[in-house]
């Protein structure tokens, strides 16, 4: 069996993985998310699956998990039972391919604002940061010919990078409970991977990434603003991504550039609190609502994933 843990399944990544390998042979999916931290729509995301899906409801928050998975993932003699890998940013399959949108969106960019010349025009790019899974992947892609002027990591309250690139200090603090609620990170396991990326280099990295914070106050107004102006509607996520982006091109006005947004609306419940309205729901959502739950509730004890790992074989 293939015990596949997932620590950051509130996005994207939990549910894509669950319907992916939903009823594959030989595969087992185990999904670690924290218990009351996730939308009524992403738990049932993870948990109405059943079969070969085990969704581990984690007394503790999105740091813990990842810790599990981790501590499982060093575990040398449990692996000499059980094969294991991860499908969450942790391993860094998952992100490698995100290079390829990065490269998308610059197309997409390109046509919008018809930029013929990209050494005369290149992008600011944005990007919604927890784990910093997503904007190492495009990073990475910079390093491989991706034309960009800077990267920006838009964070929320847990804003531990936003601090160690004004002083270069590494402070861990409890993570904190917010709107962007995938973003919830209180040490990002890819930033060590940027700092390799740029070979500690501290100076050349705050030369290409700039960071923001946005609070909970300013999602929520970016959320109205551009739902009242544009008839958008965001995710929390990407409206911390928006928030970040119009306050840097406010700053430098002769910069062009996008941000890149995550999930669809109707996976936050605060989006309907803010607007009244998260938009038309898909029917793959509303069928979700007519299956029960099928969770099993775990303390922030690797004893127990290991136990639970074990009876997998």
């Amino acid at each position: 069996m293939v015990g596949t843990l997932l620590t950051r399944a509130p996005r994207h990544t939990g549910g894509a993985v669950a319907a992916g390998f939903y009823d594959v042979k030989d595969v087992e999916v185990i999904i670690l998310y924290p218990k009351g931290k996730v939308s009524k729509v992403q738990e049932l995301q993870l948990t109405t699956l059943g079969k070969n899906i085990s969704a581990l409801e984690v007394e503790g928050n999105f740091d813990d998990c990842q810790t599990l998975a981790k501590t499982a993932l060093a575990d040398t003699e449990l692996k000499q039972k059980v094969f294991l890998t991860s499908a969450n940013s942790i391993n860094v399959a998952r992100w490698l391919p995100q290079q390829f949108y990065y490269f998308y969106a610059l197309q997409q960019w390109q046509r919008q604002f018809e930029i013929s010349d990209l050494k005369s025009q290149t992008p600011v790019i944005c990007v919604p940061s927890g784990n910093f899974g997503n904007i190492c992947a495009g990073i990475l892609a910079h390093v491989s010919g991706l034309p960009c002027e800077k990267f920006i990591a838009a964070t929320n309250a847990n804003d531990i990078i936003p601090r160690f690139l004004e002083n270069w200090i590494l402070e861990i603090k409890p993570a904190v409970s917010t709107l962007s609620n995938a973003m919830d990170v209180a040490n990002p396991s890819n930033f060590v991977r940027i700092l390799e990326i740029f070979d500690h280099d501290y100076l050349n990295l705050k030369e290409k990434l700039e960071t923001y914070t946005v609070y909970d106050e300013g999602t929520a107004d970016t959320i109205r603003e551009v739902y009242e102006n544009f008839g958008y509607i965001l995710d929390p996520h990407g409206a911390v991504g928006f928030y970040a982006l119009n306050d840097y091109l406010f700053e430098n006005p002769e910069k062009q550039g996008f941000f890149l947004e995550t999930a669809h609306p109707i996976k936050f419940d605060s989006v309907e609190k803010i607007l009244g309205t998260y938009g038309k729901m898909p029917e793959s959502v509303k069928d979700l609502f007519s299956k029960p739950k099928q969770s099993i509730e775990i303390d922030a004890n690797y004893e127990d994933l290991r136990e639970i790992l074990l009876k997998k074989i």
